[in-house]
């Protein structure tokens, strides 16, 4: 419920607001914080926004739209591919997504954090928004798989756990030295993995496509 006054301030809340539930999550904000980050204060968001509920709607709102915008272009893609590229047009739907989470760590820190417990008294958004979207996924790429034992719908939720931990923790090497999305190596090594995972759990024919190496700096 976003007022009509000034946009530009209303958009920063907005952006505040994103940025904290991301980070601390909803138990953890309270409204004084997002009105203190953003320049104002709790009256002018309860005019705009409304509650602390409110404002959080709008943002797991704003987030899963992006989201799924995503993910409607690759299934677009997908469909309308010819039989000898639907396999090629999936792996382009996986970058996609893995784009996604990359250019937007905010979107897997929100349901993280509903993993862990999170908003519980908000349980309505698993429903609403990220069970349709992974089940529009799952019923898009079914009838690519001819193994009777593959378990497509828990292929799909693995890549989501992975991508949301590889976004959010990163990885250790050997020393202990911790490489997250914004490493280039780690994010290819990470891409090449997850592209090899998924063709060879759903048991696709021939070998995933090739992941381009990073230019080196």
């Amino acid at each position: 419920m976003t007022g009509t006054g000034n946009g530009d301030l209303s958009d920063r809340v907005l952006q505040v607001a994103t940025r904290l539930f991301a980070g601390l999550g909803y138990d953890g904000t309270d409204l004084r914080q997002i009105a203190d980050a953003a320049g104002t204060d709790v009256a002018y968001i309860k005019r705009q926004f409304g509650d602390k509920r409110e404002i959080y709607l709008e943002v797991m709102d704003f987030m899963n739209s992006a989201h799924n915008a995503v993910l409607e272009k690759g299934i677009k893609d997908i469909v309308g591919a010819p039989p000898d590229q639907k396999i090629v047009a999936l792996h382009r739907l996986l970058d996609r997504y893995i784009d996604f989470c990359c250019n937007q760590p905010e979107y897997p820190a929100l349901y993280t954090h509903r993993w862990l417990a999170d908003a519980t008294d908000i349980p309505e958004l698993e429903p609403m928004y990220a069970a349709p979207a992974a089940q529009f996924v799952i019923d898009t790429i079914s009838p690519m798989v001819t193994a009777p034992d593959v378990d497509v719908d828990y292929t799909i939720n693995a890549v989501i756990w992975c991508v949301h931990s590889f976004v959010q923790s990163g990885v250790y090497d050997r020393s202990g030295q911790r490489y997250d999305h914004k490493h280039p190596g780690a994010l290819w090594r990470f891409r090449t993995f997850l592209h090899q995972m998924v063709h060879r759990t759903l048991r696709l024919p021939g070998d995933p496509p090739p992941v381009p190496r990073p230019a080196r700096r």
